[in-house]
């Protein structure tokens, strides 16, 4: 079982003298800084969410208004990882980086090459589910409204739901069928990695966004594989209980946000 698998490779994960983990984000909502949280609780690693503090955004702008140290250039945005004299951002990168230390990825000795699989898998999840969506409702600029591009956002999110998701959700299908999954229940190596977990966290967010839409795809029967890992992640003992506490922040207006408008929910 995977989740007896994880609880074995937990006990060798934070060795006392490992710095602790520190987390910077926006306050209040989960956004690219969810990636990070969800791996922390699924290896049920201890880390510190300076999110949560009263001067969270202080905290933050520290770190992206400087000009770095002697080891660490200044980050440009968050998600921002401190882990004793490393300060890495970058979502893909912070998670390339706790992939072997929380035994979310191939070890080395088994398999060089492993992580560097499951790091193009979680980043094509992040290119499909995250970034795209992000673009329907600010398909024109970043710097406006919503209700500045509401017209092209309409056109942007039907096209999403309507080609660029089955696109993606197909080729994620494609990969569970696949010998590299080695049996389709995991995305690669017949393993959960944190990949796995990318993946859960944004179809999650997509269900949110465009729930009549994404409730129209899963019925089709198209991508069972897909919906079975989903499933399979949110049933992982650590998985679930992260999910009905109090640490699990909402969606609102980060990445994922939901416009009545926006959901295409026609049968074409």
């Amino acid at each position: 079982m995977a989740s007896t698998d994880s609880a074995k490779r937990q006990r060798v994960l934070s060795p006392e003298h490992e710095p602790p983990y520190e987390l910077f984000y926006w306050p209040s909502i989960p956004g690219r800084a969810e990636h990070i949280r969800i791996a922390f609780e699924a290896a049920k690693v201890s880390f510190t969410d300076h999110s949560n503090a009263k001067d969270a955004v202080d905290l933050l702008i520290s770190h992206t208004s400087n000009k770095g140290d002697s080891l660490n250039p200044p980050a440009f945005a968050p998600p921002i990882l401190r882990h004793g004299d490393l300060l890495l951002s970058q979502t893909s990168s912070i998670l390339l980086y706790l992939g072997p230390k929380l035994g979310l990825s191939p070890s080395h000795e088994a398999d060089p090459d492993g992580i560097y699989r499951v790091n193009s898998l979680a980043l094509t999840a992040l290119d499909g589910f995250s970034n795209e969506v992000h673009e329907t409702h600010h398909p024109i600029a970043v710097a406006m409204f919503y209700e500045e591009q509401k017209e092209e956002a309409k056109r942007r999110a039907t096209d999403y739901t309507r080609v660029r998701l089955p696109k993606f959700l197909d080729y994620f299908e494609r990969v569970l069928n696949g010998e590299a999954s080695r049996g389709g229940e995991w995305l690669y190596g017949g393993r959960f990695t944190y990949a796995d977990l990318v993946l859960f966290q944004t179809l999650d967010g997509v269900a949110f966004a465009f729930p009549k839409a994404f409730a129209k795809i899963k019925k089709s029967g198209k991508y069972s594989k897909v919906f079975e890992l989903i499933d399979r992640v949110r049933g992982l003992e650590n998985i679930k209980n992260y999910l009905e506490s109090d640490r699990r922040k909402p969606y609102s207006h980060g990445i994922y946000r939901y416009y009545k408008e926006l959901d295409d929910d026609s049968e074409e």
